[in-house]
């Protein structure tokens, strides 16, 4: 049996993950209120308490429009943190698992990014995530470096239960259709993470990790209405806008679409279509 800690344990994939993790061995669940990602001798003394086989970083700064104001913040958590994680699972002869973003590259590309594509981020977030693979590959520990993107599920805040809720709540949806990538369910990123680590010999290195197909924000959402009739007592009009009739602070890439061939092909793990994994997580 492993021994894992899990940072991130309340989080979107790390709720999910206390539960596929748990049949691979003892995992000793951490979350913010339990260790400050921000604190580099936190994150060392933890790791040293519960010297663990498998480190698996759930956690970090996701607060993307935010991170424009808090460029300090979001580098220590997404940037430096990881670093001190592949430190520390370099001195334990630890293998570190950690998740990164579809916002590293800036879009501008006509298909799917491969994981050898150039990373070119637009926003704070994007550079401080890149940050974060950086310093793990740095460190020189074995580690597990999964890239996703347009992540939602049925716990904590996301684009789903957002949608959800406002549909309930008003006559109107504006939202973004000239946006495009694969959204992904956070029980298959924790279920993919599980399958992964009960190999023999668990893989290596950077891999992207997203659902099959893609569509717009507009596209989701259309989807989400529309299984999701039974759910609600109302109707709201949905309406399709471009990026710049909804300004944010963070500048999002219009290309958030991930090749996830490299995973399929050493890993035989391949998450199914977007549209068919929406199905199962509200039928869930």
């Amino acid at each position: 049996m492993k021994r894992i800690l899990l940072t991130g344990g309340t989080g979107q994939v790390g709720w999910e993950l206390q539960r596929t993790l748990a049949p691979l061995g003892d995992v000793v669940v951490l979350d913010r209120r339990k260790l400050d990602l921000a604190d580099p001798d936190a994150i060392r003394a933890a790791i040293r308490a519960a010297r663990p086989e498998f480190i698996v970083n759930a956690a970090g700064y996701t607060a993307v429009d935010q991170a424009e104001t808090e460029i300090e913040k979001a580098m220590r958590v997404n940037g430096l943190a990881p670093g001190v994680m592949g430190e520390e699972a370099l001195r334990l002869g630890a293998h570190l698992v950690h998740y990164s973003t579809d916002y590293v590259f800036d879009g501008s590309k006509d298909g799917p990014y491969t994981e050898d594509d150039a990373a070119a981020p637009l926003n704070a977030y994007g550079r401080s995530k890149l940050a974060g693979e950086q310093a793990i590959r740095a460190s020189g520990c074995r580690h597990l470096i999964f890239r996703v993107s347009w992540i939602y599920g049925l716990h904590g805040k996301n684009f789903l239960r957002t949608m959800l809720r406002l549909a309930q709540e008003r006559e109107e949806l504006r939202v973004v259709a000239d946006q495009f990538g694969a959204p992904t369910w956070s029980r298959l990123i924790a279920e993919a993470t599980a399958l992964a680590l009960a190999r023999p010999r668990p893989p290596e290195g950077l891999y992207h990790l997203a659902c099959a197909g893609h569509t717009s924000w507009h596209g989701f959402s259309e989807a989400i209405l529309a299984l999701s009739r039974n759910l609600r007592s109302r109707e709201p009009a949905l309406t399709a806008i471009p990026t710049h009739d909804y300004p944010l602070p963070a500048q999002r890439p219009r290309n958030s679409r991930l090749a996830c061939d490299r995973l399929a092909e050493d890993v035989s793990i391949r998450l199914p279509d977007w549209n068919d994994a929406l199905r199962l997580c509200l039928d869930s």
